[in-house]
């Protein structure tokens, strides 16, 4: 169902059940004054009769006699019954007048109660008590209400038209309401509709800045801002990617064809052949480290606790072997908290982490002949590796970029790299809830930190 019309078919529930509701009680509280009003008038009718009939002398001997009905009798089906208090029948205005009932609730008739109000067959009734020279009386006075009936009548009349008119006024008011609420999400939607791949600089107009649409209207261009810019990001990496596997591909192709067409002599041949598997070489490593680059960015994978100076461990032993003759020395900072049940504990991927740390230890190998040091530590609630150099440094032009894919600082393209590693590196600390930060004083090397949260 569209939002539409379930917005209508709500507002014209909700409004219909409050608008039935009030209609309930006003209904209800019109009955209940109604019966309350015809049970007064009909006390005061008892009353009336009790002392017109008490005040006129009768013999001691009388039976009950009847008073001239079209003397008293003013409401319809007008039936009055007086009791003297031995609970003796007094009076009764009719002879077709039923005294069981009368006789039931007789007892439960008291001085200075509220009337008591009961149903005689098809008439409502009431018992009073009348104190007369002393003593009580009970009177009991019934009709039928047919003027309240009536009015009772005309407010249902009333309140059924009232109601089915303003149904058709709140369908009415619902659909406009419904579609003046919808209208600013109707433009936000013309306006994305216009957005293509090729047309992403465009943006969402933001309205106030300050209702609900407003704000969708801001998370929607920041959404926007960023896709464009991982658009151009991705754009970059595919360009400077197929020139990176271009030139490796055309230098070994064509150190073959040159071999087959000119060498003529086995030096020759073996020769050329060294130069094109030395590019093939570099082809391999760049896909390996495209392949690395594509599995930091699977966010995946499963996270289980890891110690982290046991993958640091790894990487040094890694790092030795590929540079001998290379002085890699490893200290501890700031020691876990007290209570800590296990010290460098993370939640991640092991073989991840390895992959991030090594990277860190192979650039600083790679860029700086002199001692490389490696500390690992607490800092706050993170634990903190950093691994610090007496290398070239990086340029502060080029620090801001060196994190982007396939992107090498100007002074270390003499040195055989790729430009994936820190990518790599900052990707895996991303997913796994921390951050990678460089520092680089020019000609003070630089200072590579890795922090990630505790488990």
């Amino acid at each position: 169902m569209l939002i539409r019309n379930k917005l209508i078919l709500r507002f014209t529930l909700l409004v219909l059940a409050i608008q039935l509701a009030l209609s309930a009680f006003i209904y209800f509280f019109h009955a209940a004054a109604r019966q309350e009003r015809f049970a007064q008038r009909l006390a005061g009718k008892g009353r009336m009769t009790a002392r017109l009939l008490l005040r006129t002398p009768q013999p001691a001997d009388a039976a009950p006699r009847l008073f001239r009905r079209r003397d008293l009798l003013t409401i319809l089906e007008e039936q009055i019954s007086i009791y003297d208090p031995a609970g003796r029948l007094l009076y009764t205005s009719g002879d077709e007048v039923q005294q069981q009932q009368n006789l039931r609730y007789l007892p439960l008739v008291q001085p200075g109660a509220r009337p008591l109000r009961f149903a005689a067959d098809s008439l409502e009734a009431v018992g009073v008590a009348y104190l007369y020279q002393g003593q009580t009386y009970r009177v009991f006075a019934a009709g039928l209400d047919q003027f309240g009936h009536l009015q009772l009548e005309k407010l249902r009349l009333i309140l059924l038209v009232g109601n089915v008119g303003a149904l058709v006024l709140i369908i009415l008011a619902g659909w406009y309401f419904a579609d003046e609420s919808l209208k600013p999400i109707k433009r936000v939607v013309g306006q994305v509709e216009r957005i293509t791949a090729g047309r992403l600089g465009l943006r969402v107009h933001e309205g106030n800045g300050t209702d609900e649409i407003a704000q969708l209207a801001v998370t929607f261009n920041r959404m926007l801002a960023r896709v464009e810019q991982a658009f151009e990001m991705q754009k970059n990496f595919l360009s400077h990617a197929s020139h990176e596997l271009r030139t490796p591909l055309a230098t070994a192709l064509g150190t073959l064809e040159t071999s087959l067409t000119y060498d003529t002599d086995l030096g020759e041949v073996r020769r050329s052949m060294a130069s094109a598997q030395e590019e093939l070489r570099r082809l391999t490593g760049l896909t390996n480290a495209l392949l690395a680059l594509a599995k930091a960015e699977n966010t995946a994978f499963r996270r289980v606790p890891v110690r982290l100076d046991e993958c640091l461990t790894q990487a040094l032993n890694y790092c030795q072997g590929k540079y001998p003759g290379r002085q890699v020395q490893l200290s501890f900072g700031e020691m876990p908290p007290k209570g800590t049940p296990e010290p460098f504990v993370v939640a991640g991927n092991e073989q991840l982490l390895t992959t991030a740390l090594l990277n860190l230890l192979d650039n600083a190998c790679k860029y700086s002949s002199g001692p490389v040091h490696a500390c690992i530590g607490y800092t706050g609630r993170a634990v903190e590796v950093t691994v610090t150099d007496s290398g070239i440094g990086i340029a502060a032009e080029a620090l801001p970029l060196v994190m982007t894919a396939l992107y090498r600082a100007e002074n270390g393209r003499q040195v055989p790299g790729y430009g994936l590693g820190l990518t790599v590196t900052q990707k895996i600390a991303e997913h796994h809830g921390g951050s990678l930060e460089l520092s680089s004083p020019p000609g003070a090397g630089t200072t590579a930190t890795l922090r990630l949260p505790p488990q």
